[in-house]
């Protein structure tokens, strides 16, 4: 998945904007709060939510997911492009981190969504 594509499929989701609050290059998805970061510049990966427990099990099996960079070490990954990732591993990891901070929205964010 190339950065346009991985741009496209974030931005698809329901209520999901895109900024950079941080610097020129790292380009942030947000539902009220962020799922994605990613640095276009350097294209290197992107960090993503998760459960903690899934998070140990998804290093241990591919050498493309490491502990989120910059990111909160238990619950954030780093998914590295052109690593063992597929598209459709990529795509599932990208939902999950989105559905996670969605459901983690207050009652209040989520009225001010509609």
């Amino acid at each position: 998945m190339n950065i346009e594509e991985l741009r496209t499929y974030c931005i698809s989701k329901e209520f999901a904007t895109e900024s950079f609050p941080f610097d020129e290059s790292t380009l942030v998805f947000k539902v009220v709060k962020m799922f994605a970061l990613v640095n276009i510049e350097k294209k290197e990966f992107i960090n993503l939510k998760n459960d903690p427990d899934e998070n140990l099990e998804l290093r241990a099996s591919y050498e493309g997911i490491k502990p989120g960079y910059h990111m909160s070490k238990k619950h954030w990954n780093s998914v590295y492009f052109n690593h063992d990732v597929d598209d459709e591993l990529l795509k599932k990891l990208i939902d999950t981190s989105y559905e996670m901070i969605r459901a983690s929205l207050t009652k209040k964010e989520r009225e001010n969504l509609k």
